[in-house]
């Protein structure tokens, strides 16, 4: 009989931080709830949720404030927003050129952010984490709250389990213990998640931007290398060690030529920023100001730039057609250089893809730019380091990282 009253405790509240987790979540992800909203979103009852709410404001994690009276009868639902100084995280972007850092509290709000620019070949591990470093001390003097946690976007190929870089040509890094030299240099006790670029521009384009409220999207980015993710069904895509995604280095043209991963012919070879600008007569190494450029000239009728866009967007059609007979998502998100040139090479694009995808495929999906522009990665890191909060925000309530924040709440 003991037995049993325990393990209806037990599910008792199991279901009691289930339910704290789809109010933090909701809010954390849609903005500011009313009640009423709450009780739709969450299938509870008004009871429930008026109890739920009043502990999670007891706790700093929730700001409740009155409704304004619109004339309605009836008295106006509280309207309740996450409480984005009672826990905050650190979401770091590693791309080739630039490393991004950015303090967002829980809501998404953004705290503080910085950038730094770097030339192309200089990104070493140790810079990388020495500029880190140095970056995260910057912000959180200025912010003043500790991290609960740490979600970093590199761009290269990244196990998951434990931060483990295994590949990142474009930065010349190959097994690169990221996440063990990053917990060391900060010292901050907090957990590091550490993501592909492309899966975390995927996820604040889901969470925050174009793909709100779609379970079936693909995601590609490009800039020196290309990268891509995908949700299907609502779950991420990820592959059996996290390496899913990896679209850059789809073979496409047996006949093209060397990839820096040491294969031929890779997609990323005809799409990525180093053949458009190769193909328009620039520098490889042009980066964003040379794309920009190739876009100026083009729109001044220069055939060599226009040759050089229609070339990227006749292929970019050829591997999203394959894409999209593999994957038959709703909507394609073109992000980074691809997200900017988008408008240029949507008509040579739309031609391939229309040519070479499965009609039925092809009928269901849209493609549009990106709606995060730069920055988008590091806001999807920081995503990746709220998740432990948002699947139990009851583990956090006592939690000595969060003892300053209270204070300050």
């Amino acid at each position: 009989m003991r037995q049993g009253r325990v393990d209806i405790g037990q599910r008792s509240e199991t279901v009691h931080r289930a339910n704290l987790s789809a109010i933090v979540r909701g809010l954390h992800e849609r903005g500011p709830l009313s009640r009423s909203d709450l009780v739709a979103l969450t299938g509870l009852t008004r009871s429930a949720i008026r109890a739920l709410v009043c502990e999670l404001v007891d706790a700093g994690m929730v700001i409740e404030e009155p409704a304004l009276r619109r004339g309605t009868p009836g008295r106006p639902s509280p309207i309740a927003r996450a409480n984005p100084r009672r826990a905050v995280v650190l979401g770091i972007e590693i791309m080739v050129d630039s490393i991004a850092a950015a303090i967002v509290g829980l809501g998404g709000v953004t705290l503080a952010e910085s950038r730094l620019e770097r030339t192309r070949g200089s990104l070493s591990p140790d810079r990388v984490v020495a500029d880190i470093t140095e970056l995260t001390e910057s912000l959180l003097r200025r912010v003043a709250v500790a991290p609960i946690g740490i979600g970093v976007a590199v761009a290269g190929v990244v196990r998951r389990s434990d931060g483990l870089v295994w590949m990142a040509p474009n930065l010349g890094w190959a097994e690169v213990a990221l996440g063990e030299r990053l917990t060391e240099a900060l010292g901050l006790a907090v957990p590091v998640s550490i993501a592909n670029d492309a899966d975390m521009g995927l996820l604040a384009e889901h969470r925050r931007g174009a793909a709100v409220g779609v379970d079936d999207v693909l995601y590609v980015s490009g800039e020196v290398g290309v990268g891509g993710g995908a949700i299907i069904g609502g779950r991420p895509l990820m592959g059996v060690a996290g390496y899913g995604g990896e679209i850059g280095h789809m073979p496409v043209n047996p006949g093209g030529i060397p990839c820096r991963c040491g294969s031929t012919g890779c997609w990323e070879t005809e799409v990525g920023e180093g053949a458009l600008l190769a193909l328009a007569g620039l520098p490889p190494d042009a980066g964003r100001e040379g794309v920009e450029a190739v876009l100026r000239e083009a729109a001044a009728g220069v055939p060599t730039a226009a040759a050089a866009l229609d070339h990227v967007g006749r292929w970019l059609g050829i591997g999203l057609a394959g894409l999209v007979n593999i994957l038959n998502p709703q909507l394609v998100i073109l992000g980074a250089m691809h997200g900017r040139i988008h408008a240029t090479v949507r008509p040579v694009m739309e031609v391939e893809l229309d040519r070479r995808a499965l009609r039925a495929p092809r009928e269901s999906v849209h493609v549009v730019a990106a709606s995060l522009g730069v920055g988008a990665p590091a806001r999807g890191a920081a995503e990746l380091a709220f998740e432990p909060l948002l699947a139990d925000p009851a583990a956090f309530f006592g939690s000595a990282a969060l003892a300053p924040q209270l204070a300050s709440a």
